[in-house]
């Protein structure tokens, strides 16, 4: 355990030299994606093969590090998805994807041994061959700050986070900042929340500091409920002590002495290495009672919540973790007068304390540098659906949907033609051709009834039904109700049971006009925001795509070919050659004929099913 200021600095000195003698490192990205894929087992056949070859092999900073050593590391989340599992090689800076437990022979004898590339192991863009990270285009654009560490550093390793300059804030802030100069800082920063609501960082923390309270909290909103959402789940698992840093700042500043984690129970590998984390602070003494022999004490807790939606807003999260039922109350008062067990309460997500160290470290100014003046710094997105390029990605605020989505996401998978994203998950909308152009910031997508959310990004092509997509979001959205209040909790069902009737073909003249007059009604009349905005995504894609919604309420068809109920399969006879191969693939024998004359199918006995579509090499059977 470290003691003082000089003692911490010694420590760092050291790491710093023993990380710096590691004159080779392989690091094997060990995010949840990646360990699905198999990274684990990658992980333990590249250790057992040094060992083998004799190759002197350190998983954790040496205390007496010689030349010779591979430093072999659990790295966090590289943010490349799709390519994975992925390790990557130093000094080189090599890139290797997809790779197999069977590629880890090669890997020790060609690179680590002879020091050679392996050509089939890297990322092709087109006939471009992109040996290392930086050549790849998913990461040209990319600006890493937050994830500047994921990727390059091991995960589960303080020594590594130290040698870094990790905790080097904290010791400033410590030992030469006040606690308004903290939050000063902060406030001119402009850092504003990262979790969805854009609320400026520094006004809530001075409002916290202002409270005459002895008891004050600091809570980490680590819930991350938006479907296709990762982005906090992977700094909790690439850069853990990032987060817990910028939270021992944030108690630093506001004078709290005990800080909550809150984490959803599916993120078991965040709340694992989260867990590592905070006891290796314990250990060193930089979490604790009188932190650095200084009158700070300041102690981190976890608490995993049941996977409930609605515990993302701040009141919700807090009776969660007080053991009540998460369920929104009336506000004011707000949380930072009574939040957490009724104290004066802190409340900001992952990736908004992960900011915290690198403008305490760096300064306002330079973090007011990047991006828009009303919206400054990175924000981390999810990139998921229907693109080329799925996974985690990192871009100064301001940048266009279309960098991200074509020149970063390399544009829709197969020959689909772009059609929407949905942002801001649930409780966001949905952005079209017309707005590809537009900064991704909070003020310029809030002028469009859009939200950035949490920064999960689902793309859509020319494929998708947006009345599906509608139904989708409100499904999940009914599901996670709390249900305390009634526009939420009925309102929301009769939304889902219009578009479920629409979907299935049943759709009534006065449907799209009820549910816009619904939706008006839960949004300014439910309790929470999640309410609030419940309705978002059916009233943006009425406001872009309402010929799909009258198509299947008055055609009784679906434009994209998506409802299955919907679905339209008739046999061109033109095309048809009489083969008889769609009647003897057809699951219930809707399709009759005889052998070399057009075949017919009847729509009382079709499922619609598509066997029929799939079967035919002549493309006569048509659908849509």
């Amino acid at each position: 355990m470290i003691s003082n200021r000089t003692e911490l600095q010694t420590l760092r000195e050291r790491c710093k030299q023993a990380l710096a003698a590691e004159k080779r490192k392989i690091l094997v990205c060990c995010g949840t994606g990646c360990v699905a894929g198999g990274a684990l087992s990658i992980y333990a056949r590249l250790k057992e093969l040094l060992k083998e070859r004799g190759i002197a092999c350190e998983v954790e900073l040496a205390e007496d590090p010689h030349d010779e050593t591979v430093g072999l590391k659990k790295s966090g989340c590289h943010g490349f998805c799709e390519m994975g599992p992925l390790v990557r090689i130093e000094p080189e800076g090599y890139l290797y994807t997809k790779v197999r437990l069977t590629d880890c022979e090669e890997i020790i004898d060609k690179t680590i041994i002879a020091g050679e590339h392996i050509a089939r192991l890297a990322y092709r863009s087109g006939d471009e061959l992109c040996k290392v990270q930086e050549e790849i285009p998913f990461y040209k654009k990319q600006t890493r700050l937050v994830l500047e560490h994921t990727g390059h550093i091991d995960a589960t390793s303080i020594r590594e986070y130290l040698a870094n300059d990790g905790y080097l804030a904290f010791e400033k802030a410590l030992f030469e900042m006040s606690g308004e100069e903290i939050i000063d800082e902060i406030t001119n920063s402009n850092l504003r929340g990262r979790g969805g609501g854009g609320f400026p960082a520094g006004r809530k923390w001075a409002q916290v500091r202002r409270q005459k309270c002895e008891d004050k909290y600091v809570v980490c909103n680590g819930d991350e409920g938006d479907p296709g959402a990762f982005m906090d789940r992977s700094v909790m698992e690439g850069d853990p002590h990032r987060m817990l840093e910028g939270m021992m700042i944030a108690g630093l500043a506001c004078g709290a002495k005990e800080g909550y984690i809150y984490v959803r129970a599916e993120y078991p590998l965040a709340v694992n290495r989260l867990r590592l984390a905070i006891s290796q602070a314990e250990e060193l003494g930089l979490l604790g009672e009188n932190v650095l022999g200084t009158k700070f004490s300041f102690r981190i807790h976890i608490n995993r919540g049941a996977g409930a939606f609605v515990c993302g807003e701040g009141s919700a999260l807090t009776a969660s973790i007080e053991g009540k039922r998460g369920m929104p109350r009336v506000k004011p008062p707000r949380t930072v007068e009574h939040g957490l067990f009724d104290k004066p309460t802190v409340l900001n997500n992952v990736e908004t304390f992960a900011n915290v160290p690198l403008i305490i470290l760096r300064g306002a100014q330079w973090y007011r540098g990047i991006g828009p003046e009303n919206s400054p710094g990175t924000k981390a997105f999810a990139l998921t659906g229907n693109i080329a390029n799925t996974g985690l990605i990192e871009v100064p605020m301001g940048t266009t949907l279309r960098e991200v989505i074509f020149d970063i996401g390399g544009g829709m998978k197969g020959n689909g033609e772009f059609k929407a994203v949905q942002i801001g998950g649930p409780s966001g909308g949905c952005l079209t051709k017309e707005h590809l152009d537009i900064p991704l910031d909070f003020d310029s997508l809030k002028q469009v009834g859009a939200m950035i959310g949490s920064g999960g990004l689902v793309v859509m092509d020319d494929k998708t039904c947006m009345v599906e997509v509608a139904r989708f979001f409100m499904n999940f959205t009914q599901n996670e109700s709390c249900g305390k209040c009634v526009p939420c909790r009925e309102g929301t069902k009769r939304m889902l049971e219009i578009l479920e009737r629409i979907v299935a073909g049943e759709g009534r003249d006065g449907d799209i006009e009820l549910l816009e007059e619904l939706a008006e009604t839960i949004s300014a009349t439910a309790l929470c925001g999640l309410g609030k905005t419940a309705p978002s995504p059916v009233l943006s894609t009425l406001k872009y795509f309402r010929d799909e919604y009258e198509a299947h309420v008055y055609e009784k068809r679906c434009p994209a070919g998506n409802c299955q109920k919907l679905r339209r399969i008739w046999i061109d006879p033109v095309a048809c050659k009489g083969c008889s191969l769609c009647a003897r693939t057809c699951p219930v024998g809707a399709i009759s004929g005889t052998l070399r004359s057009p075949f017919t199918i009847d729509a009382e006995k079709c499922i619609k099913c598509g066997a029929c579509v799939s079967a035919c090499k002549f493309k006569a059977v048509k659908e849509g």
